[in-house]
């Protein structure tokens, strides 16, 4: 355990402490439900109306997560492998394995998340073939774009596949890999 994984202690204070208010209260913004009401009320239905209200924003919230993602890319092409532009790299593909199922594109989602864990397994970030990294970022650009969202697009399971295939064999083959 980490310094920085320890709980706060006496010695993490310097004496002074500050309180925070927020500056409205939340309460006053929601009305409560009569027991009628409230007996009638489906969390989950509500949930999924306003999923669907929001839904036809989802190919452009994935295009704008697309976006980050190559603009993380270029920097990478641009000034070099390393940890630093790694770091851009491997948050955008996070929030897009994240982002992806509820947004419809769970297909872009395990593309994502192999890079996340192409990344997360190799130490060093210098070790990872710039190619392999590409590839990822040009196949979930690719799948957002063409709306590839699905197991139903067999080019995008293919790309999926392939991807997986060859990050699982560089992983196999680096040397030093733990067991």
């Amino acid at each position: 355990m980490s310094g920085t994984d320890q709980p706060f202690g006496e010695d993490d204070f310097d004496g002074e402490v500050e309180f925070l208010t927020p500056p409205k209260d939340l309460r006053k913004k929601v009305r409560i439900m009569s027991p009628r009401e409230a007996a009638k009320f489906d969390p989950v239905k509500a949930a999924e109306a306003a999923l669907q209200k929001l839904s036809g924003h989802f190919d452009g919230w994935m295009g704008s997560e697309a976006e980050a993602l190559a603009s993380a890319w270029q920097d990478i092409d641009e000034n070099g492998l390393s940890s630093q532009t790694l770091e851009p790299l491997y948050q955008a593909a996070h929030n897009i394995k994240g982002q992806s199922a509820t947004l419809g594109f769970p297909l872009v989602g395990q593309v994502a998340g192999n890079l996340c864990h192409l990344i997360e397994t190799v130490d060093a970030a210098e070790a990872i073939p710039a190619v392999l990294l590409r590839q990822h970022v040009e196949a979930i650009r690719a799948m957002i774009s063409e709306k590839a969202k699905d197991d139903s697009n067999l080019t995008g399971v293919t790309l999926l596949r392939k991807l997986t295939d060859v990050t699982n064999d560089f992983l196999a083959r680096r040397p030093g890999r733990d067991g």
